[in-house]
């Protein structure tokens, strides 16, 4: 029998971090779940032994904690298989309605947060794992593709997050042995959609027919079509399986849908616009 994996998930207190801590644990897997507040894991650590499950404290946007949690799991299980690098969080609101301050939180978590875990995992996979490798499996969002209106700011940490992710995977080794993906999740019953409540909004934007508002009416639409988070996850493990995963792994069909329509419009401005990329050399 193959030794158990160790898992560093982080964001584990709720939605797909905490279905994740349950799913690796019921595999006979090792968790590291971290969350801001780690008492929401309670009921979890009453149920696994510590050599099954560590769960500590972890506010993405502080450096140094992240920086410990890769300490403690040296210290304690000597290796690291599969990081979930997996908290964050969205607002509502137009561009235009969202205080700065709001927004620069939201890049402080789900992109400078998200970075500096991959970072640290990158690092622990390569100088500390007997031989070199790992996991690193980002949850990102069909909104790092696709943006949506009255999720902008949201949008815009997960197509940057998108961004860092591909640069960092093309610059690895591979003999490192370090594999990289990015999940794109669509909409799943998660608390997400509850957290978000009404958000921002600005006087210029109150027409029921705006797109924000029609976005805003569908997060709190009751019979909205969600996927379920805990097949959703499934996938996930599937996936950190896999001898050579996807960069990419749109989960969800309305991901697949979103995907899709921006890889069209993309190529069709490309194609309607082919021409004037014509004749721009330096003349002889």
């Amino acid at each position: 029998m193959s030794n158990p994996r160790v898992w560093l998930v982080t964001g584990a207190s709720s939605g797909f971090g905490r279905l994740m801590s349950e799913l690796v644990l019921s595999k006979g897997d090792i968790a590291v779940a971290t969350a801001r507040k780690p008492e929401t894991l309670d009921d979890l650590k009453i149920k696994y032994s510590p050599s099954k499950l560590l769960v500590l404290k972890l506010d993405v946007t502080h450096a140094q904690e992240i920086k410990d949690v890769f300490t403690k799991i040296k210290e304690t299980f000597g290796r690291l298989d599969v990081v979930f690098n997996n908290a964050g969080y969205s607002t509502l609101g137009e561009v235009e309605a969202t205080p700065e301050d709001v927004a620069r939180g939201l890049f402080d978590t789900n992109f400078w947060g998200a970075t500096n875990v991959s970072l640290e995992a990158v690092t622990f996979f390569r100088e500390e794992n007997k031989p070199a490798g790992g996991r690193l499996i980002i949850n990102s969002s069909e909104m790092g593709v696709h943006s949506v209106a009255a999720c902008g700011f949201y949008s815009a940490t997960k197509h940057a997050l998108e961004g860092i992710s591909s640069a960092l995977a093309q610059e690895l080794n591979p003999e490192w042995n370090i594999k990289v993906t990015l999940v794109e999740p669509g909409t799943f019953r998660t608390e997400v959609l509850v957290k978000l409540g009404d958000g921002y909004s600005h006087p210029a934007y109150t027409k029921p027919t705006l797109l924000s508002n029609i976005i805003r009416a569908i997060t709190h639409d009751k019979n909205l079509k969600q996927g379920d988070a805990s097949k959703g996850v499934e996938k996930i493990y599937t996936l950190s399986l896999l001898p050579e995963p996807p960069f990419r792994l749109p989960l969800g069909k309305d991901a697949l849908e979103m995907v899709r329509e921006e890889a069209n419009s993309i190529l069709e401005d490309v194609s309607k616009y082919e021409s004037w990329s014509e004749g721009l050399d330096f003349d002889a």
